[in-house]
């Protein structure tokens, strides 16, 4: 197959659309497939903010990356969102390559032009929908609830003009319904690389806590510092747990806007010795991260899926996570727990009782390993390839 891949989101921004979009062109390339993308070119400045040198990735031979002209969106979530106008700049690219179908994975001008490409050239479309809109309307210049439902309908109505629509789980599918959207679709997991994310000994994860300077007790997130996030929450609980428990720190990976704000509410609550924020890491220390950690948490409300609270149960990780969005479709009481959306005193005791009971930590730890094996990136993109070759005969029948 030759598969046109649309996505806003792409190498280098800090994003898991982009990290899900790469490594299934990625995949369906190793299986042979042609892959083309179109996505944005961004400054040497979007380099500079994950510590990435400046330059094109090399993917082989069967796929191709066209990068189109973009400019830099104030306060987006990432802090290197850019947005491509649509002039059909694409078209000729598009045309050259031929494919077979079109994957668009954004709602924008970007997303229009496939959509008017595909009507144009007649090649079927699966629209992946990603992202719940009414957790990112704080990044939009207009901020009314008038505005937020407008958009909510446009998307529905974007994905509505797709032949399949994609979301990495049901609470995607829920909330465009409530806008009008009717096409066929399900939910498709995105590709989570989870074979690099493996549990360790009680000696290697000693060995690690050494090497990075933490104590007995570490409490993990990862991910974007983006108001979203709800990091705060955790921070709150975390000056909760450490009355009870004094050998324990929060670390966090990762960079955005709300960094600052972040720090200045640690040196607000006094917690300095109890919260690290050690930046942006390269892969290989981002796993070693995860494998000298105890627990991870995530209070966001924006997620669809969350990639690296999969990664955190496929380390044998208990997780504790919000009740919002999709995390209450993967959390159970085989892998974690769920507390309320800005209950902070709930969380410290879930940490608390997670800390002082080693065996329930295990379990959970063992119940996350077996969830996150349903993830493998060879299963997932199996499902993925059967799905563009169903669409594209369906397709062609009529």
């Amino acid at each position: 197959m030759k598969i046109a891949i649309f996505s806003d989101n792409f190498y280098p921004e800090l994003s898991g659309v982009a990290d899900s979009v790469l490594a299934l062109g990625k995949e369906l390339a190793r299986r042979g497939h042609q892959i083309c993308y179109f996505v944005p070119a961004y400054d040497q400045k979007d380099f500079a903010k994950v510590n990435l040198p400046v330059g094109e990735l090399e993917l082989g031979g069967n796929i191709q990356i066209v990068r189109l002209w973009s400019s830099s969106i104030k306060n987006s979530p990432t802090g290197q969102g850019r947005l491509i106008l649509p002039f059909v700049l694409s078209y000729k690219k598009f045309r050259d390559f031929k494919p077979d179908i079109i994957h668009i994975n954004v709602c924008s001008f970007l997303g229009l032009d496939a959509l008017l490409i595909a009507k144009f050239l007649k090649v079927p479309i699966i629209g992946t929908s990603h992202t719940p809109i009414s957790e990112f309307i704080k990044y939009f210049p207009i901020r009314t609830k008038w505005f937020e439902k407008l958009i909510n309908h446009f998307i529905a109505w974007f994905y509505n003009r797709c032949n399949f629509v994609t979301g990495p789980s049901q609470f995607i599918f829920t909330d465009m319904k409530k806008y009008g959207f009717k096409r066929e679709g399900r939910p498709m997991s995105n590709l989570i690389d989870v074979s690099s994310f493996a549990p360790v000994s009680a000696e290697k994860k000693a060995e690690l806590k050494k090497q990075f300077n933490l104590p007995a007790f570490t409490i993990l997130y990862t991910g974007r510092l983006a108001e979203e996030k709800h990091i705060d929450v955790i921070i709150r609980a975390i000056g909760i747990v450490q009355e009870k428990i004094k050998d324990v720190n929060l670390v966090i990976t990762g960079r955005g806007a709300e960094e600052t704000k972040l720090k200045n509410l640690v040196t607000e609550l006094k917690l300095e010795d109890k919260v690290k924020f050690v930046g942006m890491v390269s892969r290989e220390d981002l796993i070693s991260y995860y494998q000298a950690s105890d627990i991870f948490v995530m209070a966001s409300t924006a997620e669809t899926q969350s990639i690296s609270m999969i990664q955190a149960m496929a380390v044998g990780l208990p997780v504790v996570v919000v009740r919002a969005g999709a995390l209450p479709e993967y959390v159970n009481d085989s892998n974690g727990y769920i507390f309320d959306i800005g209950d902070f005193k709930t969380l410290a005791e879930r940490l608390i009782h997670l800390l002082e009971n080693k065996m329930e930590r295990e379990n959970l730890g063992n119940g996350g390993i077996s969830t996150a094996s349903k993830f493998s990136i060879q299963e997932i993109a199996g499902s993925w390839e059967s799905l563009f070759k169903k669409v594209i005969s369906e397709y062609y029948k009529h």
